[in-house]
């Protein structure tokens, strides 16, 4: 195996990991009732539309019965160093306490 197949693997595993992380983030979203499209716009609003984001909502296959705790929540976000949507849900998350 060359350099070349080991990058390659190395990219088609953090695309799949970034998509589970994307997947937890729009069902904690579908748990509280929040939407995913605004939580992501409130922590990135220099950005357009998130595709890999917009994809998870259009691919939902389930994930129905799925909890995701919240302290879980934040630690897969900043992970992958998405540490401005993680300030944004740690935000939600007081607000869904009052």
């Amino acid at each position: 195996m060359d350099y070349k197949d080991i990058d390659q693997q190395v990219i088609k595993k953090y695309k799949e990991d970034e998509t589970l992380m994307i997947r937890l983030f729009v069902k904690w979203c579908a748990n509280h009732k929040l939407d995913p499209h605004v939580l992501y716009q409130k922590a990135y609003p220099e950005q357009s539309a998130n595709a890999a984001l917009k994809k998870v909502i259009e691919d939902d296959d389930g994930f129905e019965e799925l909890q995701i705790d919240n302290e879980t929540m934040l630690d897969v976000l900043q992970l992958f160093g998405n540490i401005d949507l993680a300030f944004v849900v740690a935000d939600e998350m007081e607000h869904l306490k009052a």
